[in-house]
Formats: C-alpha cells, sequence, structure tokens
C-alpha cells in the first residue's frame, strides 16, 4: 500500500528524498560556529572539511562511472544504501570531531556516499518523469539546495543544545530518504543497458560540440555554486554584525540566502516549459555572474540591502543547474545516461576544490574581495555556451526516455 501510494506521486517522492539525503552534504557547516568555539575550527579548517566532500563525492562519480553502477544496477538500491552509509559516516563525526585525521576520513566517506544520492535522484527523476525533464529536474535541484541549506536551520532550532544534535538530525533524514526511494523502485521510462563498463562510455558524449558546450557551462556554474555556498555563513556574519544584531541571527539567514535557491529552480523549472531550458540557464548564469561582479564593490552600503543582494545571488546561482543537467541528458547517449551524468557531475566537482580553497584560505586576508576569484566561471560558461543555437539544443519536453 504504501509503495502504492508513493508511485501514484514519485516526483514528490523523489525530491523529498533528495532533500533528505542531501542534507549530509554541509551538515558540518551547520555548525561551523560552534566547532570554531569548541574545538577551535578555523575558516581555512572549515573549508578543508568541505574541500573532503567534494573529493569524496568526485571520486564517487568516478567509481559509478568506471563501473557502471549507474546503469547495471537498480537506482533505487543504490541511492537507499548510500543514504545508509552516509548516514552513519555523518553521525560518525560526532564521535571523532577533535581528532583531525579521522574526522576527514568520515567527510570522505560522507562525499563517496553522497555521490550515490544527487547523480542517482537525477537518474531516478529521468525513469519516473520522462516529459518536461528540465522542469522536473528543477525541483530535485531546487531540494538539493535545500538540503544543503538545511544543517544551517537546524542548527538555528537547536540553538542553546550541543552542536551534535544537528549532525545527528541530518543522519536521521538521510536514512528517511533511502527509505523512501527503496520503497518507490525505479521508474519505466530508462532503456535497459548492455552492463559493459568503461569510464569512455561516461565521456563519449563530449565528442559532440553540442554537449561540449552544454557542459562548459555547466563547469563554469560549479566553479562559482559551491563556494558561494561556503562563504554564505561568512558573509552573513560580516552583516550581522554590522548590523549590531546577535549571532543567532546567524544559521537563520544562511539558511535563507541558500534555501532561496529552491525557488530559482522551481521558477527557473517553470519558464523552461514555455521559453527553453538553455533560454533559463544562460540568463541564470548572466544574472548570478553580475552580482559575483557586483557584490564586492557594494559592501558600503547598509547591512540589510547588502542582506539582500545576497539573498538575490542564492536565488540566481542554482536556477541554472537543473536545466544544464536536463540538457545534458537530452545530447547523452541513451544507454548511458547515468554514467554520463557521473561523468560531468565529478569534473564539475573537481573544479570546487580550487574555488573553495582559494576563497576560503583568502577570506581572513581579502574579505568580500575574494568573490572576485568566482567571477571566472560564469564568464567562461556563458563563453561556452555563446553559440548554442536554443532550436538545437532544447531538451523536448515531450521526448520519452523510452523511445
Amino acid at each position: 500500500m504504501t509503495a502504492t501510494l508513493l508511485r501514484r506521486f514519485p516526483l514528490l517522492t523523489i525530491v523529498l528524498a533528495q532533500l533528505f539525503g542531501t542534507s549530509l552534504w554541509f551538515s558540518v557547516n551547520g555548525v561551523g560556529l560552534s566547532l570554531s568555539r569548541d574545538l577551535g575550527f578555523s575558516e581555512a579548517d572549515l573549508g578543508r572539511l568541505t574541500l573532503t566532500v567534494q573529493a569524496g563525492f568526485i571520486a564517487g562519480t568516478l567509481f559509478i562511472a568506471t563501473t557502471g553502477l549507474a546503469d547495471r544496477f537498480r537506482a533505487s538500491r543504490i541511492f537507499a544504501a548510500a543514504c545508509l552509509a552516509g548516514a552513519l559516516a555523518n553521525a560518525g563525526f560526532v564521535l571523532v570531531a577533535d581528532q583531525w585525521s579521522l574526522a576527514i576520513m568520515l567527510r570522505l566517506l560522507t562525499g563517496l556516499c553522497l555521490a550515490g544520492i544527487y547523480p542517482l535522484g537525477m537518474k531516478l527523476v529521468i525513469g519516473w518523469t520522462p516529459k518536461h525533464t528540465g522542469a522536473a529536474l528543477a525541483w530535485l535541484v531546487g531540494m538539493l539546495t535545500l538540503g544543503t541549506a538545511l544543517p544551517h536551520l537546524l542548527r538555528g532550532a537547536s540553538l542553546g543544545l550541543p552542536w551534535e544534535w544537528p549532525l545527528l538530525g541530518a543522519s536521521c533524514l538521510a536514512l528517511a530518504g533511502g527509505a523512501l526511494i527503496l520503497a518507490l523502485g525505479d521508474g519505466p521510462h530508462l532503456p535497459s543497458s548492455s552492463g559493459k563498463a568503461r569510464l569512455l562510455d561516461g565521456l563519449a558524449a563530449l565528442r559532440e560540440a553540442r554537449f561540449r558546450a552544454v557542459a562548459g557551462g555547466y563547469f563554469g556554474h560549479c566553479w562559482e555554486l559551491y563556494a558561494l555556498w561556503t562563504l554564505a555563513p561568512f558573509l552573513v556574519a560580516r552583516e550581522v554584525a554590522r548590523l549590531g544584531a546577535p549571532p543567532a541571527w546567524i544559521p537563520w539567514l544562511s539558511f535563507s540566502v541558500i534555501a532561496l535557491g529552491l525557488a530559482g529552480c522551481v521558477g527557473g523549472g517553470t519558464l523552461s516549459r514555455r521559453l527553453g531550458s538553455l533560454w533559463v540557464a544562460r540568463r541564470a548564469l548572466a544574472a548570478s555572474g553580475g552580482i559575483c561582479l557586483a557584490y564586492p564593490l557594494l559592501t558600503w552600503l547598509p547591512p540589510g540591502l547588502l542582506l539582500s543582494v545576497l539573498a538575490l545571488w542564492g536565488l540566481t546561482v542554482i536556477a541554472d543547474s537543473p536545466q544544464f543537467s536536463a540538457l545534458a541528458a537530452a545530447s547523452a547517449p541513451r544507454e548511458r545516461i547515468g554514467a554520463t551524468l557521473a561523468v560531468m557531475n565529478a569534473v564539475g566537482f573537481a573544479l570546487t576544490i580550487p574555488a573553495i580553497s582559494l576563497t576560503t584560505s583568502l577570506w581572513e586576508l581579502q574579505g568580500a574581495w575574494v568573490l572576485w576569484w568566482l567571477l571566472p566561471g560564469p564568464v567562461l560558461g556563458l563563453w561556452a555556451m555563446h553559440r548554442l543555437p536554443a532550436e538545437r539544443l532544447e531538451p523536448t519536453t515531450t521526448r520519452t526516455i523510452k523511445d
């Protein structure tokens, strides 16, 4: 009965599971201020923990592409197993946070597990909702965004309690997400795979000029996105201090800035049904790039106004991501969708590592001016896509995956 009910609303089930599973991603960042106070972590230390998760995610996606797991085994089972393992690794951090080497290892394992959640979530969406892929993926990436912000909300709601509570809460949510997908199962709209696993299969789409152009836009987007999410609490803390407001505002405002990306994703998905995914992706990337350019020049503005600019950035910085995924899925080899998306994710997330490392290490020295190190991302991404004709690249929303 439960499985039947879930299959009546597959997209809702998948996006809720994505929300719960991806709460593991920035779980440590949500309690970053408490870790700084109680364990002496610096901004650079928090950046290294984030980098370790990113590295684990990249290794995981490459492993999936190399072994063919994404195309040889049921996506729902991989997703559920990843949620279970990720929940255990995240909870284990509570026990070893004061032992740096073990803490790093568990964050690496958390990143590995996330590789079985995010890319496989995209495949589940494609399998269950073959029509209006851009709009459906907008909800999925929107929930990734909300999941990323969720640790800040958990921390805001648990102020006065030990920092371990939000981390354990994220692990419980991940377990619930895995259970939802296990009950839902795989969708009926994916082709069968030959089962021959080669890394080159995931790279095959790069032979196509139009896929390379979409991937170039996505890579530029990745350079900007995760570094901004990592810096969001630092930027918020700066304005809270200027306001003379209590530090308790920081997790709530950090959550709001990142969570606004959900509205950006959903709004962009709605527009994509009328104007096309490429139209949305280009304009969202241009908008976030424009804010990236302007923000350091606007730090003289009143704190409330600057927080509004930061909120607008949070709204636009992720709105293009589901549209890039939809465009990539439309032009990828049909029998290798999972491997192709995994490889594209791996390359994109590899670019987040230098961006996060550079900005967090220079934050104490440069303050808000570190944001200009993110500007090459949207600039080069837009350049990569500038010759794409919309009528050739739109992932026709009525095209079914089972063709």
